[in-house]
């Protein structure tokens, strides 16, 4: 058998996929040692803060060993795969070490009939599941001693003693300086908690002296409740929801929120968007309210350029943008994500409604890049396909406002002196009060609600 080198053998590392991220859960491995891989070929999906990332090798060779199982974050940087490219035949397979009792659930939970919903358009036909997380499956050589020493970090699988604890739970416990092995478990199957650890880790209270006076009243010691798991459900925050939460807290404490709310009757664009699915341009292409609530706001922030730009503290400068990035919400599995448009102002109705069709497909499937959710200017979020009349949306950071769509109802409204049922919604614009004023949000929302209630201003006002 061939002697591979160490020269023969190329490290893959955690490439930074998306602007600014530090760090990525592996969610998948498409190969495993002894598999030939070619340059390009992928060989393992990671979850970023930002999206779900097919990762490809850079080179020919065969995999000698995987450094992480799934469901491991790794910092950017640090190798992942090992790959021999000496040119050699695949490796014959790599005997299996026996693999531990569970450690965690496969799967985890989620809310009953949760569904994944891209904003503005409904729930998708069929529920996206969540990939469960998997336990180590990473087939490693077993050395010839008895015991196998530690592996790139991680300890081979063979001792089926080993407590009973999820990952996030192992490290507090190594912070704490906690062995598991001393630690009563209370959890589900004997799996030991975050309050477990935390309980082992505090020290025994010294007796205290006995009083040498007459007590008033004997004062009882606070019970500890422990967790009950068949009555709570904790779900570790990371990737996409965890990123969004900083983003959001950042958002909402550095620029100073104002929102305006105009309700319109939007009974013309409805029969607007009736007569789009028959016209023959249009044929084959989503064609909804949204389509022409984006096409609207386009149009304002053309009439009102001034509210298409962000706020640069650094340099204490506001920067006007001659282009529009136009985000549209998207409720996901992973949390909520923002992919936008790129150069929406330029493109024509039908090529609008293309790329909107691109942006739900990729969306639903979880393979949102992370180029797409940079660079973003505005924000759609269209609340009104869960049934509420509309919302004080949040500004997605570096942007300077957000437009929330109401529910369309069937409602009486006064149309040319009569009271008749007409369509209408409520529209919301949250805007950043440093770079817009009432004046110039007013404007821009005014302009919208204009063209929802007469759709011929697209023509003329474009």
């Amino acid at each position: 058998m061939t002697t591979m080198t160490d020269a023969s053998v190329r490290e893959f590392k955690m490439p930074d996929v998306g602007e600014g991220l530090t760090e990525a859960e592996i969610l998948k491995w498409y190969v495993q040692p002894g598999d030939a891989v070619t340059d390009g070929q992928v060989v393992c999906e990671v979850e970023t803060a930002k999206a779900a990332v097919e990762l490809p090798i850079p080179y020919d060779g065969v995999v000698r060993e995987l450094h992480f199982p799934e469901g491991t974050t790794v910092d950017v940087g640090t190798a992942i795969i090992a790959v021999d490219v000496s040119g050699g035949a695949a490796a014959p397979a790599l005997p299996e070490a026996p693999k531990a009792e569970p450690e965690e659930a496969t799967e985890e939970p989620k809310a009953e009939g949760r569904k994944p919903v891209l904003v503005g358009y409904g729930v998708a036909a069929s529920a996206t599941k969540r990939r469960p997380r998997k336990g180590s499956q990473v087939t490693v050589p077993a050395p010839a001693q008895a015991v196998q020493p530690e592996l790139n970090g991680h300890t081979p699988a063979v001792d089926r003693a080993r407590p009973l604890a999820k990952p996030p739970v192992r490290k507090l416990a190594k912070d704490l300086g906690v062995d598991l092995a001393t630690v009563t478990p209370s959890g589900p199957d004997g799996i030991i908690t975050r309050e477990d650890v935390h309980a082992a880790a505090t020290p025994k209270a010294a007796p205290e002296p006995p009083v040498q006076f007459p007590a008033t009243a004997p004062v009882a010691p606070a019970a500890v409740t422990p967790y009950d798991s068949t009555r709570e459900t904790r779900v570790p925050v990371k990737g996409v929801r965890k990123a969004t939460a900083a983003a959001m807290i950042g958002s909402a404490f550095t620029a100073p929120h104002v929102t305006e709310f105009v309700t319109v009757d939007v009974t013309r664009t409805i029969k607007l968007v009736e007569e789009l699915k028959q016209d023959k341009e249009m044929q084959g292409k989503r064609v909804n309210p949204l389509l022409l609530i984006a096409k609207a706001l386009l149009v304002a922030i053309k009439r009102n350029p001034e509210v298409n730009a962000s706020w640069d503290e650094a340099n204490q400068e506001i920067v006007l943008k001659h282009y529009v990035n136009l985000g549209i919400a998207a409720a996901t599995p992973r949390g909520l994500i923002v992919p936008n448009i790129k150069d929406a102002h330029d493109k024509t109705l039908p090529q609008l409604a293309d790329s909107l069709s691109d942006l739900v497909s990729t969306a639903r499937e979880g393979k949102t890049s992370p180029a797409a959710m940079q660079g973003g200017t505005v924000t759609i979020t269209n609340v009104g396909v869960f049934g509420v009349d509309t919302g004080t949306p949040i500004l997605n950071p570096g942007e300077s406002a957000i437009l929330a769509v109401g529910a369309i109802k069937l409602q009486p409204w006064v149309h040319k002196g009569k009271v008749k049922p007409r369509q209408v919604t409520t529209l919301a614009l949250s805007f950043d009060h440093r770079l817009v004023d009432g004046e110039l949000g007013s404007k821009v929302l005014a302009d919208v609600a204009a063209i929802l209630e007469q759709p011929k201003r697209l023509i003329t006002w474009a």
